[in-house]
């Protein structure tokens, strides 16, 4: 089959390679949309602890080809997708639940090979059916999931005043599903132009661009401070500067992936004083289904979120696409 393999970091080769067998409790799905993601970059970089060689990609859907002869809930023809987080099911964290902290995890696309390729082997309690969702807007559960997961770990107040750095497509979903969890109002800040029209149309109640005056601007909408701040950059000093825009005993949630060895400086008799609480969210954690139903009952619009599609061997210029910062969601085609 063909495949985007990460010889090495920065390195990627399209190359036929064999198709994944599948053991007895398996699948064996034919790709049809995977999307690449900040992960996917760190990954890319080698800021991640994934190893090399490596075929990457985590957020996918596609039609079951095979199945394991155990495999009872699924059938060649569905139209799936897979959480790719798979836990040991034997330590700690995996016994009370908590398989994103499984002392052995392993990830499709972060420590074995993933969805850019024509075909992915799955386990079957990991798929999920996505009816007649979309592929293009099923490959983006996994990222909902993530948000739903975010939020699941972070206590929000009914009429919360939220503030949001970042636009991206996880800001603008985070967005959504904060107005939808009882959020009384959204502000995000975003530097493009384009994430801000985008931010507006999906219904931020104000969009503040970074031009210099996105402090005063900020202190203007809420003199108080904010009840919520969320970064949703993965930009360190964007992360350093959170607890300005926080109202005393305001919430922070740290949910953009910064670079592995990056370090931020706070002040902790800061959070002691003003009574902040500081929220993380890795990954997901038992959280597809809410996120498919979010999507089959039209709650999330995933669809606007979606710029750019390319085939497989156009990975370096849809990975560049990406970064360009003229893009929101940038999928691949392996099929």
């Amino acid at each position: 089959m063909k495949a985007l393999v990460l010889e090495n970091a920065r390195t990627p080769v399209i190359k036929d390679v064999p198709v994944p067998e599948i053991g007895t409790d398996d699948l064996l799905i034919r790709v049809k949309a995977a999307g690449i993601c900040g992960t996917d970059v760190h990954i890319y970089e080698g800021e991640y602890f994934s190893e090399f060689p490596l075929i990457p990609g985590h957020e996918f859907s596609g039609v079951v080809e095979q199945v394991g002869k155990n495999v009872r809930a699924f059938m060649p023809g569905d139209r799936v997708t897979a959480d790719p987080n798979i836990g040991c099911g034997k330590c700690y964290f995996c016994q009370i639940n908590q398989q994103n902290q499984c002392e052995q995890l392993e990830a499709v696309g972060v420590t074995r090979n993933g969805a850019f390729a024509e075909y992915i082997a799955v386990p079957e309690h990991k798929a999920f059916h996505i009816g007649d969702l979309s592929f293009q807007d099923a490959a983006l559960i996994e990222p909902l999931a993530c948000v739903v997961y975010g939020l699941q770990q972070t206590p929000i107040p009914i009429g919360a005043d939220v503030l949001i750095f970042g636009a991206g497509p996880i800001g603008l979903m985070l967005m959504q599903m904060l107005k939808h969890a009882g959020a009384a109002r959204v502000v995000i800040v975003e530097g493009r132009e384009n994430r801000r029209a985008l931010a507006n149309t999906l219904g931020a109640h104000h969009v503040v661009a970074v031009d210099g005056t996105e402090r005063d601007m900020l202190k203007s909408l809420s003199q108080t401070g904010f009840d919520v701040v969320v970064d949703a950059t993965g930009i360190p000093k964007v992360v350093e500067q959170m607890t300005i825009y926080a109202r005393n005993r305001g919430i922070l949630l740290y949910y953009g992936v910064c670079p592995k060895n990056d370090t931020i400086r706070i002040s902790p008799y800061e959070i002691f004083r003003r009574d902040l609480k500081i929220y993380g969210a890795f990954a997901l954690c038992n959280t597809f289904a809410p996120a498919i139903r979010f999507l089959q009952n039209q709650v999330v619009n995933v669809t606007s979120l979606l710029s750019h599609t390319f085939a497989l061997e156009e990975f370096e210029e849809a990975l560049a696409t990406m970064r360009s910062g003229n893009s929101m969601k940038v999928q691949l085609q392996p099929d």
